[in-house]
Order: C-alpha cells, then sequence, then structure tokens
C-alpha cells in the first residue's frame, strides 16, 4: 500500500499540468544541447503552449465546472447522524494561528462541516487523514479548529490513518454501513468523491464547498497563477476518475 501510494504521487506529478509543462520544458533542453533543433523547437514549444493553455482563465474555468457542477449545495435539510469531512492540507508552525495552520481548501471544509453539524441536531462530525510530513495528522488539526469554533469533543470522531480518499472511505463504512450520511470536500473533488464511496456502497448526501469557477471569466484575459493553479486542482481530479475507473 505504502509503495502503491507513493508510486501513485510520483506519476500524477507529471501527468498534472506543472509537471507536464517542466517534462516538455527539460526534453527540449535536452535536444538543444545535442543540437537537434528541430526536436528543441517541438518540445520547447509544446511546453510554452501548454503553460499558456493552462494559464488561460476561460480553459480551466471549463475545467472547473464540468466537475464543480455536477453537485449542488448542500440543503442543510437532511436529518443525518454523521457528516464526514474528507482531510486536506496543514502545516504544524506554532506561530500561526490555527486558522492559518489549515489550507484554504481544509478550512471551508471544516467550516461547511460545522455549519451544517450546528443545523443537524445531535450529529456528529468525523475527520479523517494522516500526518503527511508533520507530526500531528490532519483529522487531529481538522478537529482542533473544529473544536475552536465551539463543537464539542464528544460530538466529533477522528482517525489519523487514511492516507487516501479510499482509506477515508473504507474507515467510514466501519462506523455508518448503508446509512445516510453527510460527505464534506471540496466542489472539484465531489464526483470522484462520491462515485468511490458509492463503490463500496456506502450512501452519502453530497455538501460540496470551496468551489473554484467563476462565472465572469472573460474571454480575452492574460495567462493568469490562479487559472493554472485551477486548472492543476481539476486536472488531479480527473486523473483520478480515470485511475479509479482502470483499477476496475
Amino acid at each position: 500500500m505504502e509503495l502503491e501510494f507513493f508510486l501513485k504521487k510520483f506519476v500524477t506529478f507529471f501527468v498534472e499540468p506543472l509537471g507536464m509543462v517542466l517534462s516538455l520544458f527539460a526534453i527540449g533542453i535536452y535536444f538543444v544541447f545535442t543540437n537537434k533543433i528541430n526536436f528543441a523547437k517541438l518540445f520547447l514549444g509544446l511546453s510554452f503552449g501548454l503553460l499558456l493553455l493552462f494559464s488561460y482563465q476561460p480553459f480551466s474555468n471549463f475545467l472547473v465546472k464540468n466537475l464543480e457542477n455536477q453537485y449542488l449545495k448542500y440543503d442543510y435539510k437532511q436529518q443525518v447522524k454523521y457528516i464526514h469531512v474528507l482531510g486536506s492540507s496543514h502545516n504544524t508552525d506554532n506561530s500561526q494561528p490555527i486558522s492559518s495552520n489549515i489550507g484554504d481548501s481544509g478550512t471551508k471544509r471544516i467550516l461547511e462541516g460545522v455549519i451544517i453539524h450546528f443545523r443537524t441536531p445531535g450529529s456528529k462530525l468525523i475527520f479523517t487523514g494522516f500526518e503527511g510530513e508533520t507530526e500531528i495528522s490532519n483529522a487531529k488539526m481538522n478537529a482542533k479548529l473544529a473544536i475552536a469554533l465551539g463543537v464539542k469533543e464528544e460530538n466529533i470522531i477522528i482517525n489519523s490513518k487514511p492516507k487516501d480518499t479510499k482509506e477515508e472511505a473504507v474507515f467510514v463504512k466501519s462506523i455508518v454501513g448503508n446509512e445516510a450520511f453527510v460527505l464534506v470536500t471540496s466542489a472539484t473533488h465531489m464526483p470522484r468523491s462520491i462515485k468511490l464511496f458509492k463503490t463500496l456502497g456506502l450512501n452519502p448526501v453530497a455538501a460540496p464547498t470551496d468551489f473554484h469557477k467563476d462565472e465572469s471569466a472573460k474571454f480575452f484575459t492574460a495567462p493568469r497563477i490562479i487559472a493554472l493553479k485551477n486548472s492543476k486542482m481539476a486536472t488531479h481530479e480527473y486523473i483520478g476518475i480515470i485511475w479509479s475507473m482502470l483499477k476496475k
């Protein structure tokens, strides 16, 4: 499992926008030094073209919208017992407040989970996620922020072992069985998560958050770093969906 996890992360880098652009650029530079100018022009041109494409807001917005439009925002009317907030990124820098220790997507997931919890009497929050490159798990960090926002400790369930969405789903299945529960994650990540959870026999109710689509995106616009970031995020999800289909 460890080898598969790290192999997946390694391969994913090279098929996502930044890794793809850097790989093509490196190949182009190699051909420059080996004096194969036509090949050099081809690969350097491809790297530059892809960089422009993935940084072009209308294109990145197209990639993101196709994922985010699949599930509407939560209606806060479901009577469920469990609310599962998927893990994300974090740091453990003690010079920062807890609100800054957790990444933007993670903070939004926690906030949405807490809002749903307060609007659903008798519900419990489930946080999952391993420690990554830190000494504290993402699940514990997320729970820490939820407690700071007023959630009682007895209404929180933590599992610090899951390293990916599949492991998170397996754990939740051991708690909820086939009972309906609310699943909170980023809107781009929701389609892949729902498919995975349902494949394992779970019955999640989608509560997407952390939206990145921009309805005001203009056709004539200069390349933007935020567009490149959104393209990376969306491409990561498409790769994950394709990977899960291949594994079947």
